[in-house]
Order: C-alpha cells, then structure tokens, then sequence
C-alpha cells in the first residue's frame, strides 16, 4: 500500500509541474536552495528576492541537503516532488505494521488507507514540495517506537526534527514529556528540553544570523496586532504576547474554521484517537498555527498538517488496541474500522487526490505546453524574471527572480523575462497591472522574442 500511494502521490505531483500548477512559491524557492547545496554554496534562492538570498535565514531546515545526492543524478524539481512522494509513502508503513502487529491485517489495511488517503497528507502533494515531509516518516516511526515502550528509539527518531523545521522542536518536545510520562523520566526530559531549546536557539540565533531582518515569522505568531509590535520591537513584542497569552480560548476555536480543521483531523479515526495519550504531540503544531493571525495556517489547505496525519494515526492505532485490551468484541472494533473507512473515502473527491480519477488530469493542456515551450527557449545560466507558475520550470538550470517585482532598482536586471499578461489567475494577483509591467519593461531595454497562447518572452538588450 505504501507503493501504491508513493505511485498515486508521484503522478499527481509530477502531472502537476507538467501542467503548470506548481509555483516558485513554494517548489521554485526548495529547487533553488537544493540546486546550491548541490554546487557546493549555502542554500540560496533568487526567487525570494535576491541571488545571495539564503533560505536557512527563512525557515531552519538543513534536512535539505539530504536531497543533494538524488539532485546530483537528475538536477530537477521533478525530483524533490518523487522524494517527497517517497517520504509521505514511506510513513504508512510502521503505522500500518503496527496495527497488523496489534489488531490483524484487517485493521492494517483501514489505517494504511486512512493514513495514505488522509486530506492532509493529500493538500502536501497537492501543494508544491516542502521540507515537512522529511518530518513525517520520522513521526511515524517515533511514535511506532513509544507505544511499544523502546523509548530510546523512539526519541532517536524524533531527535532529527530540530533540523527540519524551527518549530518542531516543540513536537519533539512533546514526544520527550510523553516518554518521561510513561518512561525514563531523566530521559524525556532531557529530551523535551534539548527540543524546546532547539527551537528557540533556531529561531533567536540561527535564523538571524542567516537573515537581515530576524525571524520574519515572528509578527504572523503574535495574534492581533503582531505585526505592529513586532516591527516596534521590545516592550510592545512583549505586551503582543501578552495579549496573545490572554486571548487564547478564544483563539483556538476562532474563526470557525479552526473548529472544522480539528473535527477533519479526527473525524477519519470515528473520534476514537482522542482516547490516547499520543494525540497530545498535534498540540505544538496546533497552538501555533491556530494562535497566528494568518488565515491560510488554520484550514485543510496547504502543507500544514501533513505532520499531523501520522500523529493521529498513531493514536487512532493505540486507541483501538487500547480498546481491544478493555473487552470490546471483534464486532464492535469492525464497526469504528467500518467509520474510518468511509469518512476517509468520503474526504477524497474534494482533496487533490481526487484528481487522480479525472482523466484530464494526466493530459498536459496547449497553455501549459505553450509555456513550456517558450521557457524551454531561455538558455542555462541565464537571468530570468518569470510568473510564478513558470519559475519552477526553470529553477533547475537559471537564476530566477518573481515577475512583476522583478526587476527592480534594487537589483540586477534580467537578462530574459517571461510572463502571460493575459492570464486571469495566480499569485501575486494578476490584472491590467501586468500589462503596464510588459510595457515598462520593453520602454526600457527589452524585446519581445517570442508569443505563444498568452505567455511572451521578452530578452533585454545588450546595450540597454
């Protein structure tokens, strides 16, 4: 089941980039970094606004340069997309063994199922690459590891989540409080400590050292009026936490999609997971996502709850050999099996995975073909400013800059810019704007090269 999802993610992902649906913002940016891990440089990516730009003063995440290997052999962003499908795949498996191990392979099937189709895992893949997938499996084999009590291996596979995100030193601090809870007490605390340390040295002293502006993270974390404060800096970050702190039960179920986000988390496992104790490790990721003042970390969409489907899971797992240990009758356990399994199929029509069943899905359409053809014009090592759904396909072999913020005074100009002024939709917003942006740009040094279906390719030139 494993291979038949890491198959199912590979094509959704990869049909994705065919088709133009994948951004500079996010895979455009993880290419870069990668690609100049792959050279030999720190992990810079043009596309976040300046060629010297490194991501480590962005987000905390070394993991990255497990990457550099597999780039190596094919220099592509197809390749983050297949070992991301790899890593997402990869963690049903010791959900999946532990619940064959504890409730039989009927069982085993229903939570492979629940994990390998579950709407979080789904939006990552239908969302670009991101360095939490590394954090997945290694959530999955954690917790595999503390509920069969081998306590030291289970914090040896959370140990490594400091250096896939700055903030998962908190979920391995959780991870450390429910072994010093059941376990070696010294141990988990030990542990959860070095975690919550972790994360904070990241994102106090690390981060900083890589960015000019500190962590850019902070005024999204602050709640009302986090933004003002934070650029105050001081007392008034200070009192934002304040209000933050005081503010939070009311935080945590509003607006009410925060509320919906967390009946879709548990509702794939019929509420049982809530009955364990391995539940609590969503709480850090959680907290932080649903105390931010920004809209896109409190619903279904996007990456953020990827490493959040293997924790539920796990605890759906421990819940019903919990419940198999009270007495409850093979008919009973069959029944809440029955639930999970038709409210994970349910999910699927209105996730990305549902996709997969549309056949136009796996056709590359004439727009996309067209792009695709005029970005294939731009020589290697070029400059480009492109949209944002043309800069992932040419991360890979250009230095690439988001159109229309680019070019601007405060940076190089680009040798080649390529853009569809015509089209309607993507981010940044696109409108009349885009025109004006063409316009100025061939007033001052560029020429049209190309057309084709709406995108233009414009080259400046060499004495402008």
């Amino acid at each position: 089941m494993a291979g038949f999802f890491f198959v199912a993610y590979t094509a959704l992902a990869i049909s994705r980039q065919q088709n133009l649906l994948t951004d500079g913002y996010d895979l455009g940016i993880f290419d870069e970094a990668v690609r100049s891990y792959a050279g030999g440089h720190l992990p810079y990516a043009a596309l976040k606004g300046s060629a010297h730009y490194s991501v480590l003063g962005d987000h905390f995440s070394p993991v990255l340069v497990l990457l550099v290997p597999f780039y190596w052999i094919l220099p592509t962003a197809d390749t983050l997309l297949v070992a991301q499908a790899f890593l997402l795949a990869v963690a049903l498996v010791p959900l999946a063994r532990w619940a064959h191990r504890e409730l039989g392979a009927e069982a085993a099937v229903v939570i492979a199922f629940g994990y390998g189709s579950s709407w979080g895992i789904a939006a990552a893949v239908g969302f670009d690459f991101h360095e939490v997938c590394f954090a997945v499996p290694l959530i999955a084999f954690s917790l595999e590891a503390l509920a069969a009590e081998r306590w030291r291996t289970a914090l040896l596979w959370a140990l490594p989540l400091v250096l896939v995100k700055e903030d998962l030193g908190f979920t391995l601090a959780a991870i450390g409080l429910l072994v010093a809870w059941k376990g070696p007490r010294l141990l988990g605390l030990a542990a959860a400590a070095f975690g919550v340390a972790a994360s904070l040295v990241e994102v106090l002293v690390l981060i900083p050292l890589s960015s000019d502006s500190g962590y850019a993270y902070f005024a999204k974390s602050l709640g009302a009026g986090g933004a003002g404060a934070a650029a105050a800096g001081g007392a008034a970050v200070h009192q934002g936490l304040v209000h933050q702190l005081l503010s939070v039960p009311h935080n945590l179920i509003l607006p009410h999609v925060k509320l919906v986000t967390l009946i879709a988390l548990f509702a794939p496992t019929a509420f049982l997971a809530l009955r364990s104790r391995l539940a609590l490790v969503v709480v850090p990721t959680l907290l932080w996502r649903f105390l931010s003042d920004t809209p896109a970390y409190w619903g279904m969409t996007f990456h953020y709850s990827a490493d959040l489907m293997p924790v539920v899971f796990a605890a759906f797992v421990d819940a019903l050999a919990q419940c198999r240990r009270q007495g409850w009758s093979p008919r009973r356990l069959r029944a809440v099996l029955a639930v999970s399994l038709a409210v994970s199929a349910v999910l699927i029509p209105d996730h990305p995975l549902g996709a997969l069943s549309r056949p136009k899905t796996y056709a590359v359409s004439p727009v996309a073909e067209a792009g695709r053809e005029l970005a294939g014009r731009i020589p290697n090592g070029a400059t480009v400013a492109a949209d944002n759904d043309l800069a992932a396909q040419l991360t890979d072999r250009a230095t690439v800059f988001l159109f229309p913020s680019y070019p601007n005074p405060g940076l190089p100009t680009a040798q080649y810019i390529i853009t569809n002024p015509a089209s309607p939709v993507g981010w940044p917003d696109r409108s009349v704007l885009y025109r004006a942006d063409v316009a100025q740009a061939l007033a001052h040094g560029y020429h049209q090269i190309a057309s084709d279906d709406g995108f233009v390719l414009l080259r400046r030139d060499s004495t402008g």
